[in-house]
């Protein structure tokens, strides 16, 4: 009969391989990207505020529509119509328009996200143009989650803040067009639109919907253009995903 082994203590739980290196390096350069978007892109939510407030918004009102709406160019555009002497019913058709691309992005966030019970409720609010652009530029599924997720917060936290920001300073500067935040909510749409126009066909359909809000100003009521403009990027984005889905249904055959 052999002696019996003597017990042998537990080693230290094996650590990261070599192999995990990569994803662990994606993961840190995706949140600190997400982190730079998110602060650069808060600061437009000053202008927001301000000219919420300056186009007859209470400062609750232009919170809530950071808080709840949360989406940039929906709001800008539901607050320019209204100060541009619009009804409401145009800067919410508007607004909406504008805010059909978030549910587009989402089927393209869906395929990395994979997400279920509340945290799909936070994802689905907090699909918006840097969190879609930050995750989808990342080359794994790890550092894809947590660009959009560290974007999403990001933004949202710094939005909701200078939204407030600059209402209680639009509240208490009175009229903004003395010092030039009346061309704000162009200029701030102009910014987060500008990074965007990098290919040929992007810049055509900028091109096309800006020509038709043009041309319907003069014969139109306030606001229609602009639900003009963004039923044309609507209606070009359909097309493209369509092309693309036939395109890959050909390369199948």
């Amino acid at each position: 009969m052999s002696a019996p082994e003597p017990e042998r203590e537990p080693g230290p739980a094996p650590g990261p391989g070599p192999a995990d290196a990569p994803t662990a390096a994606a993961v840190r350069t995706a949140r600190r990207q997400g982190l730079a978007v998110g602060a650069a892109t808060a600061v437009y939510g000053v202008s927001l505020g301000a000219l919420a407030v300056a186009n007859g918004l209470s400062v609750l009102q232009a919170c809530a529509t950071s808080l709840l709406l949360f989406s940039g160019g929906s709001q800008f555009a539901l607050v320019g119509v209204l100060g541009g002497g619009g009804s409401a019913a145009s800067a919410v058709a508007a607004s909406t328009l504008l805010g059909v691309r978030n549910a587009l992005y989402g089927v393209q966030v869906g395929t990395f996200l994979r997400v279920r019970g509340a945290r799909r409720l936070l994802a689905a609010h907090w699909t918006i143009d840097e969190s879609t652009a930050v995750g989808a530029a990342q080359g794994t599924d790890a550092a894809r989650r947590a660009g959009f997720w560290v974007t999403g917060a990001t933004v949202f936290a710094g939005w909701n803040l200078t939204t407030l920001a600059g209402a209680l300073l639009g509240d208490a500067l009175g009229d903004p067009r003395r010092y030039g935040l009346d061309s704000a909510a162009a200029a701030a749409f102009l910014a987060l639109l500008w990074p965007r126009l990098r290919r040929r066909e992007p810049v055509a359909v900028a091109v096309v919907a800006a020509l038709v809000a043009a041309a319907l100003v003069p014969v139109v009521p306030v606001g229609l253009p602009v639900v003009a403009a963004a039923a044309v990027a609507l209606l070009a984005g359909l097309r493209g995903r369509r092309g693309s889905r036939g395109a890959r249904a050909a390369g199948q055959r």
